[in-house]
């Protein structure tokens, strides 16, 4: 486990990984990507606690997701199951969880920052911190999309299903993008990552 932990985690997270894995006998599976999801947690019929992560994410946003996942089991086995999935339980058990790990041998001091304000009220995924995914992205492997809040408006764009959208106007905190077959209006999030097609 502990050689497996190193290749997918920071240098000096994997002991301490290792450790929250055994302490909740956690089984963990390391997947293909899910698109809609970096990872998740499952009590499985047997009484054992199953988690998955995505295997092609970063090792920062591994870590995250490994915590943010083992935090669902603590604070259910803690505070019953009638909890809210990422309610006030969840949210000061992925608190105390992820501080031992918010330190400089961990993370790289541009992510401290923003990991220090995101953790102040952690969001149920960590895609829907904007700030916090645009500072996870610059760890990830060179690609060719880009963020909706980079385009200009009326950019034609695709997403992971093969949709096609055009940008509209931004409405609060996302933007309101027109499905080209249908005419139907989607809000999407200013750091959903897109396919350029046109601008």
């Amino acid at each position: 486990m502990h050689n497996v932990l190193n290749k997918y985690l920071p240098e000096r997270a994997a002991e301490p990984c290792f450790q929250l894995i055994k302490q909740n006998h956690v089984h963990l599976k390391i997947v293909n990507e899910r698109v809609t999801r970096h990872g998740d947690y499952r009590k499985l019929p047997d009484g054992s606690h199953q988690i998955t992560v995505n295997a092609n994410l970063n090792k920062y946003r591994f870590l995250i997701t490994l915590v943010h996942e083992i935090a669902h089991l603590v604070a259910f086995t803690k505070y019953g199951r009638h909890i809210k999935p990422h309610g006030n339980e969840w949210k000061y058990t992925f608190q105390q969880l992820m501080l031992p790990f918010i330190r400089p041998e961990i993370f790289p001091s541009s992510l401290l920052p923003v990991l220090a304000r995101h953790f102040k009220n952690p969001k149920a995924s960590s895609d829907t911190d904007a700030h916090l995914s645009v500072a996870l992205k610059e760890f990830d492997p060179q690609n060719d999309k880009n963020y909706i809040f980079e385009l200009p408006m009326g950019s034609i764009f695709k997403i992971y299903n093969g949709k096609v959208f055009k940008k509209g106007n931004k409405r609060v905190k996302r933007y309101e993008c027109i499905e080209m077959s249908s005419g139907k209006i989607y809000l999407f999030q200013p750091n959903a990552e897109v396919e350029l097609l046109t601008n």
